[in-house]
C-alpha cells in the first residue's frame, strides 16, 4: 500500500552538505504534511523539520539556518537540504508523512525505514 522510501544519506565531513529525498508511493489522495525525524546513537527520535501542504515549515532549533525542507507535490516527495553539517547531526533520518490514502478517510502517519547520515569531524 503506502510506502515511504528515503535516499541520499551517506558519509560527509563536517561543514559539508547532503540532500535527502523521500518519495511516497501508493494510492495517495492527499498529503497533509511531511517531515524528517532523526535518531542519533543512544538518543530518542526527534523532529528535524516538517512542511505542510500549504508550504509552512517548522524546524528544530538545532538546524535552523542550516537545513531546508521542501516538497514536490506532484511527485509526493519531500526533500531535506542539509548544509554546514556537524558531527552532532549524525543520525538515522526518518521520513514521516501525514496523508490520506485508500486505507481510510482521514490522515494517517506513515514512516520510512530511515537513511543513515554520518558526519565526521
Amino acid at each position: 500500500q503506502v510506502q515511504l522510501v528515503e535516499s541520499g544519506g551517506g558519509l560527509v565531513q563536517a561543514g559539508g552538505s547532503l540532500r535527502l529525498s523521500c518519495a511516497a508511493s501508493g494510492i495517495i489522495f492527499s498529503i497533509n504534511a511531511m517531515g524528517w525525524y532523526r535518531q542519533a546513537p543512544g538518543k530518542q527520535r526527534e523532529l528535524v523539520a516538517a512542511i505542510t501542504s500549504g508550504g509552512s515549515t517548522n524546524y528544530a532549533d538545532s538546524v535552523k539556518g542550516r537545513f531546508t525542507i521542501s516538497r514536490d507535490g506532484a511527485k509526493n516527495t519531500v526533500y531535506l537540504q542539509m548544509n554546514s553539517l556537524k558531527p552532532e547531526d549524525t543520525a538515522v533520518y526518518y521520513c514521516n508523512a501525514d496523508l490520506v490514502s485508500a486505507a481510510g478517510p482521514y490522515g494517517m502517519d506513515y514512516w520510512g525505514k530511515g537513511t543513515l547520515v554520518t558526519v565526521s569531524s
